[in-house]
């Protein structure tokens, strides 16, 4: 059995997001995959309730206030599941153009809706990603990112 509700997300956004993918008329097919992938239900459930709620936001209206807000002060709970590493990434996404106050706002949404307790680095950059993914108009940075997270590390260079 795969152990968490990120583990779903990440299988479905290897596995069947290359393309548009329709989850109302898709969801069906897409649970029967992920149960033969070894998935338990309930984080399947979780994962396409975790997919909804990015839906909702992307066609929600940007948040007015963290669209002018110069500083991001984290909630206590936030503190507990990033820590400093993941928070100075964002810093850095956000310093160098990748991510904006409302799609960090949102990425930061995501990772609390998430079913776990801590977040690690390599885990946030996913969301970041999936996040990326599902925002219009915010291909280049999607693109950076997919870079990012793919980047070979520890190859020599000559």
């Amino acid at each position: 059995m795969k152990e968490s509700v990120l583990d779903v997300l990440l299988y479905l956004f290897e596995h069947y997001f290359a393309e548009p993918v329709d989850l109302d008329s898709d969801r069906a097919s897409l649970q029967g995959s992920l149960l033969e992938a070894g998935f338990s239900p309930a984080e399947i459930s979780k994962a396409f309730v975790w997919l909804d709620g990015l839906s909702q936001q992307r066609a929600g209206v940007a948040n007015p206030v963290a669209a002018v807000a110069p500083l991001r002060v984290f909630a206590d709970a936030e503190l507990l599941r990033l820590d400093a590493e993941c928070r100075g990434f964002l810093m850095f996404l956000e310093q160098n153009g990748v991510l904006d106050a409302t799609s960090r706002e949102l990425v930061l949404e995501r990772v609390m809706a998430l079913d776990s307790e801590e977040i690690d680095l390599e885990d946030l950059k996913w969301v970041v990603l999936m996040v990326l993914f599902a925002q219009p108009g915010l291909e280049e940075a999607f693109a950076w990112m997919e870079g990012h997270l793919f980047e070979r590390e520890g190859v020599a260079v000559h």
